[in-house]
């Protein structure tokens, strides 16, 4: 029935009128009486203009309510909006918490007596293979990095070495890499020797640690830290900690599986030694 309306509305209303004036016309030329003709007007207009109203009433209220709808929907993208930023803004405010407390563990934990001139960078990619563990940071040669430097994460543990350069990137070789050599010192005994990566440990997440001294009496949670011997990186960098001794292939020699102490795989931010005074 609405559908009806819908389309022979205008045709309907045209009735009407006509109907109308014809009723008009009769009514004044009868002085208003009420005759048998007029009174069959009247009852057959009247449905006519009952359901003319019906119809004006229903698009009125359906141009209403898409008026309403519209209007709810051009709200909601709004609200929508406006809460995309606030979560926007809620996530730079709580980025930059986490980065002020990182830099003041830096601050904290940084060895006594020591300088260090730092460049703090952001990890934008991990790349973990049987060949090699790397990380890429945010900073390169435009921020007076070079490819050698030392870095370690907000704790002052050893992250690696720098080992590519871009102008505003870098790559550093993780100390689980297997290209991984610098010496090592043995924090509780004192003695000297030599992290090294490992392709077997890398997959672990570990690396080794060998020449070790004689008698070391090496125990497990023994922490290793770099020895800072021919200047090439600082001492006293924590690397990680024994896990256990294991003797070589060859059945001569022992080495130490070390755990580093930084998770490789959940650092966000890390610091690039860029200099450092040497500590004899």
């Amino acid at each position: 029935m609405k559908d009806f309306f819908r389309r022979n509305g205008i045709l309907i209303l045209i009735a009407a009128i006509l109907l109308g004036l014809v009723t008009a016309v009769v009514s004044m030329l009868l002085g208003g009486a009420a005759n048998p003709f007029a009174n069959f007007l009247g009852v057959v207009t009247t449905p006519v203009r009952n359901g003319i109203s019906a119809v004006t009433n229903w698009v009125e209220e359906r141009y209403s309510d898409a008026f309403e709808q519209e209007q709810r929907k051009a709200e909601l993208e709004e609200l929508k909006k406006r809460n995309a930023e606030l979560e926007a803004k809620i996530r730079e405010a709580e980025a930059a918490i986490q980065e002020n407390e990182r830099l003041y563990n830096l601050l904290e934990l940084q060895p006594k007596n020591r300088t260090f001139e730092k460049e703090a960078a952001m990890v934008t990619a991990h790349s973990t293979s049987n060949w090699e563990s790397t990380l890429t940071l945010s900073k390169g040669a435009g921020q007076g990095i070079a490819v050698g430097d030392c870095v370690v994460d907000e704790y002052w543990n050893l992250v690696g070495v720098v080992a590519e350069l871009g102008e505003n990137w870098c790559t550093v070789r993780t100390l689980i890499d297997a290209g991984t050599e610098m010496g090592g010192q043995l924090s509780r005994t004192g003695g000297a020797a030599i992290l090294e990566g490992d392709l077997t440990l890398m997959g672990e997440g570990k690396l080794k640690l060998t020449y070790l001294p004689e008698n070391s009496q090496l125990i497990s949670g023994d922490l290793v830290e770099t020895s800072g011997l021919g200047g090439v990186y600082p001492s006293g960098i924590v690397a990680g900690h024994v896990e256990e001794v294991r003797t070589d292939v060859s059945g001569m020699t022992e080495y130490a599986v070390i755990v580093p102490e930084t998770d490789l795989d959940s650092l966000q931010q890390v610091f690039v030694i860029k200099d450092f005074d040497i500590v004899e």
